[in-house]
């Protein structure tokens, strides 16, 4: 028997759900891309964005996931032969790295294991070394999504500013813009890229780079850019197809200004402050759970963790078997264990993921928290019985406090 039926429920660290006024609004014709209502709303998302990322500098646009923004801000800062600093902290920073590497861009690692935020005294020994200037950058990830660990860029600019070291500060907030806070300007980020399928609360498909006047300038020191990443026209077009090198996705961008209104509306530190609040309720239940057995969080200090997704281990094998039979039985979709394989764990099984990113309240976060209690229970795997009380108690103890 399963009780699968009616809605599912995507509690992933992304895709991320998405609400139904995003899905209303993209469900309408073809529209016109050179007059008319898609092009004149251009001006207005591209300033929302930046309200989003707290800037109010550059914006690029692109059509791509992730990974195309990692390319995007590599190919207008950097080429062949330069060298780069990587702080990396599980998966995400690694992968940067190799996709800079395949640019011919050399990488210098600072590998900080998958528990921990990346140390700024770590990356201030790197750069204290580093005399005269060969690294050109410092790549890092706000929130890697495979841990779940949210490291501090505030805290490595003062490192920069501090030696004077003149690298740029190149941010990956893919997981975590629209959800953990960021101010890309307060906090002295040259570039800060991110997609439209965490926090945004769109789907796949969409890619955002926004750089500072200083990495603007630093794109005219290259001698050469693809056409395609190239950011100079995409920042000040003055056509629509200028946003995005040839057809706009324009169903896309309808679906995008819907979420942008939403998130205007509620008020983007109100954001932060919910996926806060939520994010307290569920580590709140997962630490009850863990009075019995072997469910932990990933990331042991509440501070360095993201608001966004819980990377949780709960003992060899039964991470898998709790993600499938949340999904046969109850629709619900957890995430894997994303790049936490280990040699007597070769599947990492012992792993599963919350995604609370997005378009979520409490109604939602503590329903999947009782469909998990409900899978720890029918599996027999060792918790604490009453870990949605608990999540429920969090909350409300956070709500009092406003």
């Amino acid at each position: 028997m399963s009780l699968r039926n009616g809605r599912s429920f995507m509690a992933i660290p992304g895709p991320s759900e998405v609400p139904d006024r995003v899905l209303q609004a993209m469900h309408r014709g073809t529209p016109d891309i050179y007059a008319g209502e898609l092009p004149d709303m251009m001006a207005g998302i591209a300033r929302d964005l930046r309200y989003v990322a707290q800037t109010d500098q550059n914006l690029a646009i692109y059509i791509c996931n992730g990974h195309g923004t990692w390319e995007a801000a590599l190919a207008n800062t950097l080429q062949s032969g330069d060298k780069v600093l990587v702080p990396a902290t599980g998966t995400f920073g690694h992968s940067w790295a190799n996709a800079a590497q395949r640019m011919g861009i050399e990488t210098q690692m600072l590998d900080h294991g998958r528990k921990a935020p990346v140390d700024p005294e770590a990356v201030r020994r790197a750069l204290e070394a580093d005399k005269s200037h060969d690294l050109k950058a410092l790549l890092v990830v706000h929130v890697d999504t495979s841990t779940s660990v949210r490291s501090d860029i505030a805290a490595l600019r003062a490192v920069l500013d501090d030696l004077k070291h003149p690298a740029l500060l190149l941010v990956d907030c893919i997981a975590s813009m629209g959800c953990d806070e960021f101010r890309m300007d307060a906090w002295g980020a040259d570039v800060a890229i991110t997609a439209s399928q965490k926090g945004l609360m769109v789907p796949a498909g969409l890619g955002f780079v926004f750089f500072s006047d200083r990495a603007a300038e630093w794109r005219k020191s290259l001698t050469q850019v693809s056409g395609y990443w190239d950011w100079t026209d995409r920042a000040a077009p003055e056509f629509l197809y200028q946003y995005f090198f040839g057809t706009a996705p324009t169903h896309h961008l309808y679906g995008l200004r819907a979420a942008l209104d939403m998130i205007r509306e509620e008020g983007i530190e109100q954001v932060w402050r919910r996926h806060q609040t939520l994010a307290q309720g569920l580590w709140a239940a997962v630490d009850h759970w863990g009075q019995a057995g072997t469910i932990r969080a990933n990331i042991a200090d509440p501070a360095h963790r993201s608001h966004a997704v819980t990377t949780v281990e709960i003992g060899m094998g039964n991470g898998d078997r709790l993600r499938a039979w949340c999904q046969a039985q109850t629709g619900v979709t957890l995430g894997i264990g994303l790049g936490s394989q280990t040699e007597d764990d070769p599947k990492a099984s012992r792993i599963f993921r919350f995604g609370h990113m997005g378009h979520l309240n409490p109604p939602m976060l503590l329903g999947v928290l009782g469909t998990v209690e409900a899978g720890l229970t029918a599996l027999d795997i060792p918790h604490h019985p009453g870990g949605v009380t608990a999540a429920a108690q969090a909350i409300a103890r956070d709500l009092a406090r406003v």
